[in-house]
C-alpha cells in the first residue's frame, strides 16, 4: 500500500467523521444555525458553511489528484447543519470507494491546480505541502467557530479518536 494512501486517505476519514460529530453537537446544542453558518474569525476570512466546504473539497480533491481519478463536482448549496453533515458524508463515500491500488505512482503524479499556472506538484510534495495542511487549516477553523458560538466541544472532539493499544 502507497505511504501517500496511508496518510490521506484514513486522515480524512477520520478528521471528516470528527468534524460531522461536531456539527451534530452543534445541532444539540441548539446552536443558531443561521448565525454559524455566516459566522468568520475575522472579516476577511471565509465563513463557516465555506469552511466546512472546502474542507470537503480538499479531502475529495487530493484524494482524486493521487489516485488519478475525476474530481467529482458538488455544488455549494447547503444552508443548514444538516445539509453540511450530508455533504460530509458523501465525501466520506467518495473518498472510501478510492481503492488504496489508485495511488501506486502517487508520489510521483504531477498535481496542477489552476490557481498555479505552470506549476505542479509531485503528488508526494502536493500531499505534504498543500494538500493536507490546507485541509487541517478549513477543519481547524470550523471547530473554532463551532466552539466561538458556545457548543462545549475540547480537543477530543477535534482528534476523533486514538489508536491506542493495550501494554502487554
Amino acid at each position: 500500500m502507497s505511504p501517500l494512501y496511508t496518510f490521506t486517505v484514513p486522515i480524512f476519514i477520520k478528521s471528516l467523521g470528527g468534524l460531522k460529530n461536531i456539527l451534530l453537537k452543534a445541532k444539540e446544542h441548539g446552536v443558531d444555525e443561521t448565525a454559524l453558518l455566516a459566522d468568520a474569525l475575522a472579516p476577511d476570512m471565509f465563513p463557516f458553511v465555506r469552511q466546512v466546504q472546502i474542507a470537503c473539497d480538499n479531502a475529495k480533491g487530493a484524494t482524486a489528484r493521487l489516485a488519478g481519478v475525476e474530481i467529482p463536482s458538488y455544488p455549494d448549496t447547503e444552508a443548514t447543519l444538516d445539509e453540511l453533515i450530508a455533504r460530509i458524508d458523501t465525501t466520506i463515500a467518495f473518498i472510501s470507494s478510492v481503492s488504496p491500488e489508485a495511488f501506486q505512482d502517487a508520489d510521483e503524479r504531477r498535481v496542477t491546480l489552476p490557481y498555479f499556472t505552470g506549476k505542479y506538484f509531485t503528488g508526494f510534495d502536493y500531499a505534504r505541502e498543500y494538500a493536507l495542511p490546507n485541509f487541517f487549516f478549513h477543519v481547524t477553523t470550523a471547530y473554532a467557530l463551532i466552539r466561538k458560538a458556545g457548543v462545549p466541544i475540547g480537543k477530543a472532539d477535534y482528534m476523533n479518536g486514538f489508536p491506542l493499544r493495550d501494554e502487554a
